[in-house]
């Protein structure tokens, strides 16, 4: 078993920079789509809220899998648009998809908000902009926090299907080594297992930091 193990672990970590890096760029993207969608879900333009809530329910509504699919394969071909990399398909599926989730996070803590507050604002004479930037938005975030933890571990636990494109993370590399020697199956998986769960411990603590940050409470009337 320790032989197995010598023999996989530098081949699974040939992978480990891919990981990483999709990781990461779909964190960055994914939070990014997530609150400009909360936010334009909230706005007074009945086009700009149309669209929004047109992009959210379609990426809540279809599988991550069959996105990350016709971003690679059907839409360049469709459109001739492209797409035709394969870090950027996997990170615009991955962002797209959990930033329409998140985004109901954001609209639906900025609603959570006491009416008070913005009542005081409105009374202190602030603009809409500098109602949200000044009051209402800090307070939302620190009930955005525990779920963008949650959806955090999520991302990470996605970023194996890129290798569905032909990327070669981690579990693109333990799947060749499975082809190649069944024997290997096991230690193979085994140490997918461990390399995801230790990556994914920090996104824990972070989690768990936030939700004590949530838990102080935001200002009520």
């Amino acid at each position: 078993m320790i032989n197995a193990i010598i023999e996989v672990f530098p081949v699974l970590m040939k992978g480990i920079n891919i990981t990483i890096t999709v990781f990461i760029l779909s964190v960055i993207f994914g939070y990014l789509f997530a609150f400009l969608a909360g936010l334009c879900r909230l706005s007074n333009n009945l086009v700009v809220r149309g669209i929004t809530s047109f992009y959210v329910e379609i990426f809540r509504g279809t599988s991550l899998i069959v996105q990350l699919f016709w971003l690679y394969y059907a839409i360049p071909m469709l459109f001739d648009v492209g797409i035709d990399n394969r870090l950027m398909a996997g990170v615009l599926a991955i962002s797209l998809n959990y930033g329409a989730y998140m985004s109901e996070i954001v609209r639906g803590s900025i609603l959570a908000v006491d009416k008070g507050q913005t009542e005081a604002s409105v009374a202190l004479n602030l603009s809409r902009t500098q109602r949200m930037r000044l009051v209402i938005f800090p307070q939302a975030l620190r009930m955005m926090l525990p779920e963008f933890g949650n959806y955090l571990i999520q991302m990470l636990k996605a970023t194996s299907l890129v290798s569905l494109i032909g990327m070669t993370d981690i579990l693109y590399h333990g799947n060749i080594l499975r082809s190649t020697d069944l024997s290997a199956a096991p230690t193979v998986y085994l140490l997918l297992l461990l390399f995801y769960f230790i990556m994914a411990l920090p996104l824990i603590f972070l989690t768990r930091k936030g939700e004590e940050i949530s838990k102080r409470g935001v200002a009520s009337g």
